[in-house]
């Protein structure tokens, strides 16, 4: 899923510099999709971060400031990507930097978030055309998602409480392409979080900046040289 701790360390969008640059999406199409969940299979994360703030009365704008800057929130949150604690020590933990009940605190923050249906048809429609598929998901908890649908979308899935690992380290990519069975510079990248598409593109990975379904599925029709619509 997607978080909020930016790792960072320039100012500068993966996909627009790949763009850029020669090569990048020419010639044979790309045979693998790797894809995050949150923001990108869902709606926006953030819009429903943003409606609990509203909801808890905080200051939603300070939320967002204290998980780019606050060592201890983003310590916390790192700690449950990995798995290192359970959902209930992390709300505990959570609620009191917050100043908040604890309990349902994180269905709360996502509560307002929802499937992308055609984001999902469109990694159904690729995988039944012979795209390989994997997930690549920095997680809050795993069981919000809809495991009962990975066999019929993924041909691999790497989420990284059960890794103990988390995006942007590069060993999360490269599991997905791994578990996709394609090499890691047949993929295309995706993930509405633009510093997390760095590593993919170091390991020849086409990168898509997801911003909506209808800039990123043409975006991937061309890259993957087949009709997603």
């Amino acid at each position: 899923m997607t978080e909020p701790v930016n790792d960072a360390t320039a100012a500068v969008d993966p996909q627009e510099a790949a763009l850029a640059a020669d090569g990048v999406g020419a010639g044979e199409p790309r045979s693998g999709l790797l894809i995050d969940w949150g923001g990108v299979l869902t709606t926006n994360l953030f819009v429903s971060f943003y409606e609990y703030c509203v909801r808890a009365e905080i200051d939603p704008q300070m939320l967002g400031e204290r998980f780019k800057t606050d060592p201890e929130f983003r310590e916390l949150l790192i700690a449950l990507e990995v798995g290192e604690i359970d959902e209930p020590a992390f709300e505990l933990q959570f609620a009191e930097l917050l100043e908040v009940e604890p309990h349902g605190l994180i269905d709360g923050l996502f509560a307002g978030v929802g499937p992308d249906v055609a984001m999902l048809d469109t990694v159904r429609r690729a995988r039944e055309a012979g795209v390989r598929t994997a997930l690549v998901s920095n997680s809050w908890g795993v069981h919000r998602y809809p495991h009962e649908l990975f066999d019929e979308i993924f041909d691999g899935v790497v989420i990284s409480a059960r890794e103990g690992i988390r995006k942007p380290a590069r060993r999360m990519y490269e599991l997905g392409a791994e578990r996709a069975g394609v090499d890691a510079a047949a993929c295309v990248y995706v993930d509405d979080l633009w510093f997390n598409l760095t590593p993919a593109q170091e390991l020849g990975m086409a990168p898509v900046h997801h911003t909506g379904a209808d800039t990123t599925i043409p975006e991937l029709e061309r890259l993957l040289g087949v009709e997603l619509l």
